[in-house]
């Protein structure tokens, strides 16, 4: 596959709802897809950076520019016939980015399995033709309202229940769903990097729950924190927004500062190197999942694509796309007792719905090759 042009689209999604979290609340996203066209294929990949630099540092605009400015340039110096494969080594030079960088080696790759007739996720090795879906439950206004919508996620089918915590919103409100939905419900938090390693012992009433683990409690920097915070709760720990790649990902389990990685492919720079994580965590016997962060159909797709490889043995956030949008770029993923289904057609399987994609764009920006 010979690379023509790429195009940069701009997306205006509001969510169903606001999802809050100790970062932030976001009520919209600002959609960035890149669309890669081949000779014989058309590849899309979606960066997951949110609008503000919040999450992590990159952030939609800056993804935006240094795609333009500094990452196609690289990539079209080195010619029409660079593989997905090549990319994270010929963009190795600009520092950082790993969201920019992952959308643009999804487009490519999309476009070269397209290209063969051969779906992302049996070029990954995946196991799977559906995944299990759990679904991320944003801070709440106050517990009645987290019961009433923790017990309408339950009665849609997901399997699994992430409860965003933060200091002030973090074991009355874990009690309050133990209680009410019971022991054998399984049960996560995430804290988003909102405590120190001070809160240890407060972390510690969370043990009582049974909880299957506790999402990155402290700073994403701070591996020996995180090991040190192990010794001292019995709730397993796992890293999300420390886990930036493979080596990484091998000093954290290495430290002891996690039991348990999110994978989220746009945060490694891209889903070979997710690959790569699931590859050694899988022959440790360390458990994985796939993370999400309110991906439209496009990113949603390569995700569950992920998702199906053997060593995800944990449901992840493959929510369904009305969990977050009212209408989505694609086709809908949709639940079916508690699975989202693993697109089988070729590359990620999905493609924008071209009169959808054409309301929702805020702005188009053509790059010849």
């Amino acid at each position: 596959m010979r690379i023509q042009r790429v195009v940069l689209h701009r997306l205006a999604m509001p969510l169903v709802s606001p999802f809050r979290t100790s970062f932030g609340t976001e009520t919209a996203r600002d959609v960035l897809l890149v669309e890669v066209e081949g000779t014989d294929s058309i590849g899309w990949g979606e960066c997951v950076a949110m609008s503000e630099p919040l999450y992590s540092s990159e952030y939609v605009e800056g993804a935006h520019s240094v795609i333009r400015s500094h990452l196609l340039p690289r990539l079209c110096a080195a010619g029409p016939d660079v593989k997905a494969e090549e990319v994270a080594s010929v963009l190795s030079e600009v520092k950082g980015h790993q969201m920019a960088k992952a959308a643009i080696e999804t487009a490519i790759l999309d476009a070269g399995l397209r290209a063969v007739g051969v779906s992302l996720a049996a070029s990954l090795g995946g196991a799977r033709q559906r995944v299990a879906a759990g679904v991320s439950v944003g801070i709440a206004t106050s517990i009645s309202g987290l019961i009433d919508t923790v017990g309408g996620y339950l009665a849609d089918g997901y399997v699994r229940i992430k409860l965003k915590i933060e200091p002030g919103w973090d074991v009355e409100p874990v009690a309050a769903v133990r209680e009410r939905f019971g022991p054998d419900l399984p049960l996560q938090v995430d804290a988003n990097t909102a405590y120190t390693l001070a809160d240890a012992a407060h972390l510690a009433q969370l043990d009582r729950f049974g909880l299957l683990l506790i999402e990155q409690p402290l700073a994403e920097h701070d591996l020996s924190g995180h090991a040190d915070l192990a010794r001292r709760i019995e709730t397993p720990i796992c890293l999300d927004e420390s886990i930036t790649g493979l080596a990484v990902a091998v000093d954290a389990l290495d430290r002891g500062a996690c039991s348990i990685i999110n994978i989220k492919a746009g945060r490694v720079g891209g889903y070979l190197e997710a690959k790569a994580i699931h590859d050694v965590c899988f022959e440790r016997g360390v458990p994985v999942w796939c993370g999400g962060m309110l991906e439209t159909g496009i990113g949603r797709a390569a995700n569950v694509a992920l998702a199906s490889l053997p060593g995800f043995s944990l449901p992840g956030d493959t929510s369904a796309s009305r969990r977050y949008f009212q209408r989505d770029v694609t086709d809908p993923f949709e639940l079916d007792s508690g699975h989202l289904a693993v697109p089988a057609g070729p590359g990620i399987g999905v493609a924008p719905i071209p009169e959808v994609l054409e309301d929702l764009t805020t702005s188009r920006e053509e790059i010849p090759w």
